[in-house]
């Protein structure tokens, strides 16, 4: 079990720290990121500088500039930490939100093929889910199900929740390791066959799921044809039903990645958030299952020991107003916890 407090950052680490970032970034510790096994903690927690303008809303082109001044060494961080949350930074706004992302420069990673409802607010920003926020969202990395997924996520608190509503983190080769460890015959047909996703779209969003994306929103269009051309190149077919509705089928597709950024193997799926069976029956959605890529079922007993893992190796730091947290999906998988005391508002950019 982790402890409550962190363990001091590594010398080399905070040498490190000190000489990328000049004057601008000051790394701090939160009492909920544990240790990344590395002589680091996870994740990366970065305020202002005491004695830097920063502190002022009217010195948010200061943060733009220091991004783009300083962007090898975030995205070195970032790569060594697998997610960094800027803190105390002056965010106010969508707007705002929106020329951070755009100061860091990274190109833009676009929804298609998509399974949350999600809507465009301005520029690069987006809701997040749009399912009720009083439901939980398992852990996933985006797009997992897709050849073309976003290798970066930005996530921005513009109402922190009074309780709950917490986007949980975890670095996915951790959850590789302790479940090759604790199934490794379930890691190897899942590494040697992939998965298959299978999904019932409607024409419209369902609100009330998680993964309630209608096939027109999904693929942007209103033209079948048109679907199934952006499907087809996705790795997806599509099965025409009744009441305009498809059949997704989508694999099989890898659960287990190479990240050759730090050369480890990542728990890269969406196993947590695809699977209803005995150990997350509350999942259970008849227009939505998972199997592994030779046609088996997934094991009940490892899916419930791979729910555990997430859960007790993951870090949930509540939000703040104004919080961004940057995410490098290739490393990380995320969730959300439900919301327990209103509002929640966060945004999200996805970035290639």
């Amino acid at each position: 079990m982790h402890a409550k407090y962190p363990t001091p950052l590594h010398p080399k680490h905070k040498h490190t720290i000190e000489m990328g970032s000049g004057k601008f970034f000051r790394e701090i510790e939160l009492p909920q990121q544990k240790p990344d096994g590395d002589g680091a903690l996870f994740p990366a927690v970065l305020t202002p500088i005491s004695n830097t303008d920063f502190t002022t809303k009217a010195k948010l082109s200061g943060f733009e500039e220091a991004i783009k001044a300083h962007k090898p060494w975030l995205e070195s961080l970032l790569q060594k930490r697998g997610a960094i949350l800027f803190r105390g930074f002056p965010v106010t706004s969508t707007s705002d939100f929106n020329d951070i992302v755009e100061a860091f420069g990274f190109p833009e990673a676009f929804y298609v093929g998509g399974r949350a409802p999600r809507t465009q607010i301005l520029g690069r920003v987006y809701t997040t889910n749009e399912a009720p926020q009083d439901k939980t969202i398992p852990f996933h990395h985006e797009m997992a199900y897709v050849p073309d997924y976003p290798s970066k996520l930005f996530f921005f608190c513009e109402e922190a929740p009074l309780a709950g509503g917490e986007t949980p983190i975890v670095l996915s080769h951790i959850i590789y390791d302790k479940m090759k460890e604790k199934h490794p015959e379930f890691v190897a047909k899942l590494e040697e066959h992939g998965v298959i996703y299978t999904k019932i779209m409607t024409d419209d969003n369902q609100q009330s799921s998680f993964t309630g994306s209608g096939w027109k929103s999904a693929y942007m269009t209103t033209d079948k044809k048109v679907a199934e051309e952006r499907a087809e190149k996705q790795g997806t077919k599509l099965e025409w039903l009744e009441n305009n509705s498809v059949r997704t089928i989508t694999g099989p597709v890898p659960a287990v990645k190479f990240d050759k950024g730090s050369q480890r193997k990542t728990w890269f799926n969406s196993l947590a958030n695809s699977y209803g069976g005995p150990a997350n029956p509350e999942l259970y959605d008849p227009n939505r299952s998972i199997e592994i890529g030779n046609g088996e079922p997934l094991s009940d007993e490892a899916m419930a020991d791979c729910l555990r893992i997430l859960d007790e190796e993951c870090v949930a730091i509540p939000w703040k107003k104004g919080d961004v947290m940057l995410v490098n999906n290739l490393m990380v998988l995320h969730s959300r916890k439900p919301l327990i005391t209103p509002p929640r508002r966060v945004l999200v950019s996805l970035c290639k």
